[in-house]
């Protein structure tokens, strides 16, 4: 079985210093079983300066369709037990 990798001095993903014995980032908990990467697996990625924008560019808005918080289903559901009992009570099968 092969001995696993001593960790680097310092975590390739979040910077923090890492103890010489230590099994994984006392920060941000990567361990040897990534092999103690020497670059982050996102180095590669060339993303533009927006995505580091703190705030999206446009509102991001609520597509469902709540009546008085529930989704339009659950009183679509009510209405038709409610009409069916009625219905029931009364005879009008």
């Amino acid at each position: 079985m092969a001995r696993p990798l001593p960790p680097p001095p310092e975590c390739a993903n979040c910077g923090a210093d890492i103890p010489p014995q230590a099994k994984s980032c006392p920060e941000c908990g990567a361990d040897e079983r990534t092999g103690w990467r020497e670059t982050d697996i996102y180095d590669g990625i060339d993303l533009p300066p927006e995505a580091w924008d703190e705030e999206p560019s446009a509102p991001l808005r609520d597509t469902r369709r709540d009546v008085g918080g529930l989704p339009w289903y659950w009183w679509a559901t009510g209405l038709f037990l409610l009409v069916a009992i009625a219905m029931a009570f009364l005879g009008l099968r």
